[in-house]
């Protein structure tokens, strides 16, 4: 199983920009596909983006689209999600995931394996 830590939150006015980092340890990184999921206060959490164990398919839930790119670093071993024109209600915690069985990046939480402790973002108006 892989050991996940992200970095990278903070607080950022409306129209701002963060870059997330989830740094990957304990297993071959580069054979799972990533995703980062978000939750807010009182939501469940949410699927935001995914990336293929290559990095070459990435998936964005709607709402994203055009705004937030997920890369990563498979040298490295660690996956960004880069957040640009951000909004009030990108506001929550931002959780990377690692999926060591799918066939291809899925969108569900049950999909993925292993989870970081979260990251907070918070956009003001």
């Amino acid at each position: 199983q892989v050991q996940l830590v992200e970095s990278g939150g903070g607080l950022v006015q409306a129209g701002g920009s963060l870059r997330l980092s989830c740094a990957a340890s304990g297993s071959t990184f580069s054979s799972y596909h990533m995703g980062w999921f978000r939750q807010a206060p009182g939501k469940e959490r949410e699927f935001v983006a995914a990336i293929s164990w290559s990095g070459g398919n990435t998936y964005y839930t709607d709402s994203v689209k055009g705004r937030f790119t997920i890369s990563r670093d498979n040298a490295k071993n660690t996956v960004y999600l880069q957040m640009n024109v951000l909004k009030p209600e990108d506001t929550a915690v931002y959780y990377c995931a690692a999926d060591q069985y799918g066939s291809s990046p899925g969108w569900l939480v049950y999909e993925y394996d292993s989870w970081g402790q979260g990251t907070q973002v918070t956009v003001s108006s």
